[in-house]
C-alpha cells in the first residue's frame, strides 16, 4: 500500500517539532557538572536527559498520533494498529554527550509498513537539522536561517573524499578492523566526527563516506529516507537498502561501488 502524502507530512511536521523539544530538554543536561551518568546492562551509557526526552517524545506522539507504534532506546515498545510505526532515540551520540561534546543529535525515524518514509537529524547543541520524507526532498536548517535542500557531494573517487565512522574500535566488535584499515587507506582524509552527525555531514555534501559496523535500528532509522531525498545512498555492508541489518553505509552515491567493494573484499 502506498503512503497516503497528507498523513506523512503531518507526521513529519510533528517530527520536527518534537524533535527540537526533545533537544532543548538534553540542552538542560548538556555539559552540567552534576550529570549522573548509568551503565545500562551492555554496558551503554545512559542519562536522565535520554529517559526524560524520550518520555517527552512519547508522549508528544501519542497526543496526535494514538494508533501508531512506537520504538525507543530507553523504554518499552508500545504497540500500535496503524500502518505507521515511530522509531526514536533521544540522544544518538550519548559517550560524546556525557563528555561535553556538541556531536549529538536526536534521531527520529518514520516507517510505513516496515519501509523508512520520513526522518529527522537534531543537532541542539549546534543548531542544525535535516530532514526528509519519501518524495518531498531533503532538507536543512541551520539557526534561524530558512531551510534550503540537503545535496550530498559530486566528489569522487574517495581518494579525494573524507570518510567518517562514530568509534574505530566497533570494527573489532566484528572483527573487521582489516575493512577500517583498507577504508582509511582508500580515503584521502578520516575523522570519527560520528553517530548521527556523520550522516548529517553526508547528506549535506560535507563527507563522502560514513561507516557503522554496529548500530541498533534507533541509531539508523532515519537515515535512509534523509540520504536518498538528498541524492545519496544508504545500506547495509552487503548493499542492501535496509535500516535493520545493525550496520550502515551512507555514500553521496559516487563512492559506493567502490566502498562495498572495499568492505567485502
Amino acid at each position: 500500500m502506498s503512503v497516503d502524502t497528507h498523513e506523512m507530512t503531518a507526521r513529519l511536521v510533528l517530527a520536527l517539532q518534537i524533535a527540537r523539544e526533545a533537544g532543548k530538554i538534553t540542552l538542560e543536561y548538556f555539559r552540567r557538572e552534576d550529570l549522573e551518568v548509568e551503565r545500562k546492562g551492555d554496558d551503554t551509557p545512559v542519562t536522565a536527559a535520554d529517559r526524560r526526552a524520550e518520555e517527552h517524545l512519547r508522549s508528544r506522539i501519542a497526543e496526535a498520533f494514538a494508533h501508531d507504534a512506537v520504538v525507543g532506546e530507553e523504554l518499552a515498545d508500545r504497540p500500535g494498529n496503524s500502518p505507521f510505526r515511530w522509531i526514536v532515540d533521544p540522544i544518538d551520540g550519548t559517550k560524546a554527550f556525557i563528555h561535553g561534546v556538541p556531536l549529538y543529535g536526536t534521531l527520529i525515524g518514520i516507517e510505513h509498513e516496515g519501509e523508512p518514509v520520513a526522518g529527522v537529524i537534531h543537532m541542539p547543541a549546534m543548531d542544525e537539522c535535516v530532514y526528509a520524507s519519501r518524495g518531498g526532498g531533503a532538507w536543512y536548517i541551520q539557526g534561524r536561517e530558512s531551510k534550503r535542500p540537503a545535496r550530498v557531494s559530486r566528489q569522487a573517487p574517495l581518494s579525494q573524499g573524507l570518510f567518517l565512522t562514530s568509534e574505530v574500535a566497533t570494527f573489532d566488535e566484528v572483527d573487521s578492523r582489516d575493512v577500517y584499515n583498507r577504508l582509511e587507506a582508500a580515503a584521502r582524509l578520516s575523522r570519527t566526527w560520528g553517530d548521527c552527525y556523520g550522516y548529517l555531514m553526508v547528506a549535506t555534501g560535507r563527507a563522502e563516506l560514513m561507516v557503522d559496523p554496529v548500530a541498533a535500528v534507533w541509531d539508523l532509522a532515519p537515515l535512509l529516507p534523509i540520504l536518498e531525498e538528498a541524492g545519496g545512498t544508504f545500506t547495509d555492508w552487503q548493499g542492501r537498502r535496509t535500516i535493520h541489518s545493525g550496520q550502515a553505509i551512507a555514500t553521496n552515491g559516487l563512492v559506493l561501488d567502490e566502498v562495498l567493494a572495499i568492505v567485502q573484499g
